[in-house]
């Protein structure tokens, strides 16, 4: 699942207005806390809009794109520091639970957004990963329909996606005139997006999905011209700018160092990433001593197995299986779904409940295969309707089952769609909860579940437990290797390639990844290592006491929280547990 911060700066989609409160109206005995969160999901939804169908917040208007403009840029920062000012004069020992989960989150948030703005990263938005043309695709889809109000918003927010492209690329011109640059790599992606979407006829567009979910005719008639005029206008106005103008300026390299304040903005996009406050230096050491574990672990597991006594040798024999590889696209599909059920048959006894939500699979759409869109989860806030892994089919014929396998535990059951599904039931006491806002428990918890599900017997292959320990936490130490410390791309396509996971085109879009969204890759491990600690941690100190059922249940239960309000919360649940066994 891709997690951005959502400070202004951490993603590229936002919203120009909505109505003037996004939530229902306080009622006069709301508490201080409460009243603060309410208007601080206000500024998020008013920010980024593709929050509000992902969320399912109701009352907000979906008619508006993003504020990309300077004086729009400075309302919201002037907003977010007024919320900072005031969340400050709260006294968080006086909270509940419930109060400090909204505390904590709301803390985290507009820390992470304040510190990012020294990035401008409105000045730098090309992005085949979270760029325009893929989140306004996916907002035209989520757009709300079938009534006189919803077709007027559809209306309104499409028919201003020309003016909305027409300020993106002032922004980026002037962002070469100040020296942010993107990589001449990630503009290509971008490029041959823009192409798929503009081959397309109106009617078979993404952006066409509001009349395609609507029966009025005279709407259908409406939106096909906005879509065929306005919307194809625009993608073709941008197509052309990026080829003919920004490509011949775009950088060849792919650190953040390179840009105006790079080492600063890295720094904040690793604190938001992380929510941790650890230095690049802190975050590569941890990375690395994690992966030299896994080192030792694969060598052993690949000497008995394979009668091999080092790591390339092991990778190669788990690479070389003929029965680790699928013969077709299908094949790897069906796969998955068998994945699906099993996963979900046997997390079962690790969980006091598991999610009454159910999870999917589908296929990655054709305007965003090829360009490097790797897996991810995409939540439903609709409880009837089911949670999607979107599933890519680039490189199916390098893709392994063990990899294959891992991906499906990594983004549905008990990773992504069970921590997500379980998050939004507990909503109604938290409502910032509905937000996905900290990527590094989300990430977190999805990777300390490949771990759960070789306890839990759940991989059907011999190669999974091989390849999930060889690319585990090398993100920490390629992104702030990139970042921070100079790699140049050769240098990291060969620490990619080691790890066995990649081949050289799925490493370099690994490394285009990690170009456009620096530090969100250590959001995984710096999340895994942190909750596998906690696990470790109680069990020590409960010994006979520990269950770990119970333990689960208490790290989803509060949500996803930044990872220092987790701790304390894992740590009072230990206290309490030890007082209630000793009895």
């Amino acid at each position: 699942m891709r997690i951005r911060r959502h400070g202004l700066a951490g993603l590229t989609i936002a919203a120009l207005a909505l109505a003037s409160t996004a939530l229902p109206q306080a009622a006069a005995a709301q508490s201080p806390i409460d009243a603060l969160s309410d208007r601080y999901i206000t500024l998020l939804l008013r920010t980024y809009p593709e929050l509000v169908p992902l969320s399912g917040i109701e009352g907000a208007r979906q008619s508006a794109l993003p504020p990309i403009d300077a004086e729009s840029l400075k309302t919201v920062a002037a907003e977010e520091d007024r919320l900072w000012q005031d969340l400050n004069g709260v006294d968080e020992a006086k909270l509940d639970d419930a109060g400090r989960a909204s505390y904590a989150l709301m803390a985290d948030g507009l820390e992470a957004a304040r510190a990012q703005r020294v990035c401008k990263q409105p000045l730098w938005s090309i992005s085949h990963m979270t760029g325009w043309q893929v989140n306004f695709s996916r907002l035209a889809q989520a757009q709300a329909t079938g009534t006189p109000d919803a077709r007027e918003d559809a209306i309104r927010r499409w028919e201003s996606l020309p003016a909305y492209v027409d300020r993106d690329i002032a922004n980026l011109r002037e962002g070469l005139k100040q020296g942010y640059a993107v990589p001449r790599s990630v503009v290509t992606r971008v490029i041959g997006q823009l192409d798929r979407l503009l081959a397309l006829p109106a009617e078979q567009s993404p952006f066409y999905a509001p009349a395609r979910a609507d029966s009025d005719a005279a709407f259908k008639a409406r939106f096909k011209t906005i879509v065929a005029e306005g919307v194809h206008g625009a993608v073709k106005r941008y197509r052309d700018f990026l080829a003919g103008e920004y490509l011949p300026k775009a950088r060849e390299g792919i650190a953040l160092s390179a840009l105006p304040n790079g080492a600063a903005c890295y720094q904040a996009l690793l604190r938001a990433s992380t929510t941790l406050d650890r230095t690049p230096a802190e975050v590569m050491a941890v990375g690395e001593a994690a992966v030299a574990q896994n080192v030792k672990d694969i060598i052993a597991i690949g000497g008995k197995r394979f009668g091999t006594s080092d790591l390339a040798s092991t990778l190669a024999a788990v690479k070389d299986a003929p029965d680790n590889h699928f013969t077709t696209a299908d094949e790897l599909v069906d796969f998955s779904k068998r994945g699906l059920a099993r996963t979900t048959k046997l997390s079962a006894a690790a969980f006091q409940q598991l999610p009454k939500q159910p999870a999917a699979i589908e296929v990655l759409p054709a305007t965003e295969a090829g360009s490097g869109v790797p897996a991810h989860y995409i939540p439903e806030p609709d409880p009837s309707k089911p949670g999607r892994y979107m599933l890519p089919l680039d490189h199916w014929k390098t893709e392994t089952k063990g990899g294959a396998e891992i991906t499906v535990v990594h983004e549905t059951i008990p990773g992504h769609h069970l921590q997500i599904a379980m998050t939004q039931e507990l909503a109604a006491k938290v409502p910032l909860l509905r937000i996905p806002l900290v990527g590094a428990y989300i990430e977190g918890w999805a990777r300390y579940s490949e771990r759960l599900a070789e306890e839990l017997g759940v991989y059907e292959t011999p190669y999974a437990g091989i390849t999930r320990r060889a690319w585990m936490a090398r993100g920490m130490v390629v992104d702030p290797g990139i970042h921070a410390f100079g790699w140049s791309r050769e240098k990291a396509m060969a620490y990619l390639v080691e790890s066995g996971r990649f081949d050289e085109a799925a490493a370099a879009d690994m490394l285009d990844r990690i170009a456009v969204i620096p530090g969100q890759l250590t959001s995984y491990d710096s999340g895994g290592l942190e909750i596998a600690a906690l696990r470790a941690e109680s069990e020590a100190a409960l010994g006979k006491c520990f269950n770990l059922p119970a333990f689960h249940q208490q790290v989803l239960s509060g949500g996803a929280l930044p990872l220092k309000a987790l701790r304390s919360r894992v740590e009072a649940w230990q206290i309490a547990t030890r007082k209630a066994c000793a009895k």
